[in-house]
């Protein structure tokens, strides 16, 4: 019986591992980004979590709400959601870098297996989470 339990509970806690699937940055861009703010995300502080990742390797960022500015050759586009257990936690994110005619330079994906199960990381801040995913799309850029 002992073993039973202590095999479900180690089963809830891995069902609680997060994946992250990342096509990094390899061609050489200029470093000015363009965020296109997504109104739908309610993840607390999600643009400056990008912002900041992406000025650490010298990137310069803007934020627009509807049209991108005619001068933006890099374009970043997100969506992030987020559960309830006890208090809000994000449980996915995805990124998606595209030059100023729609072609794909760049994908990173954050998820949380199983929405977190039992797992305490699960709370872990937005900004712990989307920093290495972010440090990996960009590792061709010096910090």
């Amino acid at each position: 019986m002992k073993y039973l339990v202590t095999l479900i509970l180690v089963g809830s806690v891995l069902s609680g591992c997060t994946s992250t699937k990342v096509t990094p940055l390899t061609a050489k861009l200029s470093k000015d980004v363009c965020i296109e703010k997504n109104e739908k995300v309610i993840v607390q502080n999600f643009v400056e979590i990008l912002r900041n990742g992406f000025e650490e390797h010298g990137f310069k960022t803007r934020v627009y709400s509807s049209t991108a500015p005619e001068n933006c050759s890099t374009i970043l586009t997100y969506t992030a959601t987020r559960k309830w257990d006890l208090a809000p936690y994000m449980t996915d994110a995805e990124l998606w870098l595209r030059d100023s005619e729609g072609n794909r330079l760049g994908y990173a994906q954050y998820h949380l297996k199983g929405g977190g199960g039992l797992a305490l990381n699960k709370w872990a801040s937005p900004e712990s989470k989307m920093k290495p995913v972010i440090d990996e799309l960009l590792a061709e850029y010096s910090r």
